[in-house]
């Protein structure tokens, strides 16, 4: 089975993804998967000139691919993490829902706001978070506009691509949330859990667990984090 790892970044955000990129690498070679960084320009740009839906090239790899990884730069996979590939059968999606505590009543909303734009496609609950998104070749069709459009309300492609799902009926791998926490993982709702009990910290939005800066946070995550495995899996 032909495997590859994406992940989506510019030279904007170098200083985060020279800690993080590196560790992306050590685990594709890991697994068995190629690896690339899409940093091209998409159509879609928001004002401030950044490029959203880089992602949607993940459909064009899945002609060479069987299964594609899309994971976000502003991620530390720790040294403990199981294999993706392994875990997330073939004719699933895997990834986590974070329409959850704090989040829930929210996420759900902008469910069914997509559905009044783009029509009802029963979907209820299960808001998917892309920073850690599995799929396979059958998947490909999910990444294509929509009646020749990208959802650019909140949420961008994680609202895009559940609406495809549901629309095409694939079956999804529910993902525990140690393979994508992110803050709202760490709050009482879900009993203060420390990141560094879970297998990838997303740093997402503000990012910021116990630090001011985002980027100090990664710093400061990574090395603690992989201090004794000198950059070792």
């Amino acid at each position: 089975m032909k495997k590859l790892i994406v992940t989506r970044s510019d030279n904007n955000i170098k200083e985060m993804t020279d800690i993080t990129h590196p560790i992306i690498r050590m685990f594709s070679k890991k697994w068995n998967a190629d690896f690339e960084i899409f940093d091209h320009d998409s159509d879609c740009n928001d004002i401030l000139g950044r490029s959203h839906y880089r992602i949607m090239k993940v459909g064009e790899r899945l002609n060479e691919y069987d299964k594609i990884l899309s994971i976000d730069s502003d991620v530390i996979i720790t040294p403990n993490c199981p294999n993706l590939f392994d875990i997330v059968p073939f004719e699933k999606v895997g990834t986590i829902y974070e329409d959850k505590g704090t989040r829930q009543k929210h996420r759900q909303t902008i469910i069914q706001e997509v559905q009044k734009k783009w029509g009802y496609v029963n979907w209820q609950e299960g808001y998917l978070n892309t920073g850690v998104f599995i799929v396979s070749s059958i998947h490909k069709n999910i990444f294509e506009k929509e009646q020749g459009e990208y959802w650019i309300g909140f949420g961008y492609d994680d609202i895009h691509f559940g609406w495809k799902i549901h629309k095409f009926n694939y079956l999804i791998h529910e993902l525990d949330y140690r393979f994508n926490h992110t803050t709202m993982f760490s709050e009482p709702w879900n009993g203060n859990k420390s990141r560094f009990d879970s297998y990838i910290i997303h740093y997402a939005g503000r990012g910021c667990f116990d630090c001011n800066s985002r980027i100090k946070q990664i710093k400061k995550d990574a090395s603690l984090v992989w201090s004794n495995k000198n950059g070792k899996i």
